[in-house]
């Protein structure tokens, strides 16, 4: 058995360090996405951001670390249009291998699940599942031919316990959630990993419009709105971009190398289940 257990060892690589790694990053002119890119900037990878404002995106990649000689790009495409998508990370793959791909889209307006218009799913499970997968269907040869892939999904935790309030995120996000682990479980024998990071209340333009969304509904102020919110969050404050993505360049890295197929909240301790 011992001999059999060795034969399949692989070398274990434990380094944060993502020199000569290639990050494509969506979503990233702000927030998490943007703060995923300075994280795995700052760790040596070479990122290739993409978003639908292009003047947004010059401006992101010149403030990204390139200390390590990294020369960072963006491409240019809507996710509302798949076929964008697409077409831009077709031309990429052609000359470039990928060996990291963070997948991140601003979510669903908030409301009730009974007052959703069909059109609203359609076009979120567009947004996210179906250009999720066009990115990552385009990167798997790469990933494949260098033994070495990390697919990161920035979803919600809202796929451990539906939250009120956000009927077509909590059922779109549940569907990327169940298509990432049915990726992770063909691609892991391959030296890919797919995993999703779950963040909690984060202090971006998403939460803004979600205390204005509720203030809105409820007549309550925003104070009010946020001062519940944080009462349901054990560290009794919001979390950070950056706290986001110091998770997303940990499961980028060496060193989380058989962490697979798994779902993992950054929430302050808010999500009731274990």
């Amino acid at each position: 058995m011992a001999e059999l257990l060795n034969s399949r060892q692989i070398p274990i690589m434990l380094s944060l360090n993502l020199e000569g790694k290639t990050a494509l990053v969506a979503g990233s002119t702000q927030g998490i996405g943007f703060a995923s890119a300075q994280s795995l900037a700052g760790l040596g990878a070479t990122c290739i951001l993409i978003a639908r404002n292009e003047d947004a995106l010059k401006k992101a990649v010149a403030e990204l670390d390139s200390s390590k000689g990294q020369k960072h790009s963006y491409l240019v495409a809507d996710f509302a249009h798949p076929e964008q998508v697409g077409e831009q990370v077709n031309k990429l793959v052609q000359q470039t291998t990928v060996h990291i791909l963070v997948n991140n889209s601003g979510g669903p307006a908030a409301g009730p699940i009974v007052d959703a218009k069909l059109d609203a799913f359609l076009q979120a499970f567009s947004q996210h599942l179906i250009c999720n997968h066009i990115l990552a269907t385009a990167v798997i040869t790469g990933m494949k031919q260098v033994g070495y892939g990390r697919i990161i999904n920035v979803i919600s935790t809202s796929v451990k316990i539906p939250l009120k309030g956000l009927g077509v995120s909590n059922t779109i996000r549940g569907a990327v959630a169940s298509w990432a682990k049915t990726m992770a479980n063909e691609l892991g024998q391959y030296g890919i990993t797919v995993n999703n990071v779950l963040p909690g209340a984060t202090a971006t333009g998403r939460l803004d419009a979600i205390i204005n969304n509720k203030a809105s509904k409820t007549g309550l102020a925003q104070q009010e709105v946020e001062k519940e919110m944080l009462e349901e969050i054990p560290a009794k404050r919001f979390g950070q971009p950056e706290e986001i993505a110091s998770l997303v360049a940990f499961l980028s890295s060496g060193a989380a190398s058989y962490i697979n197929g798994t779902s993992i909240p950054v929430d302050g301790g808010r999500t009731g289940s274990i």
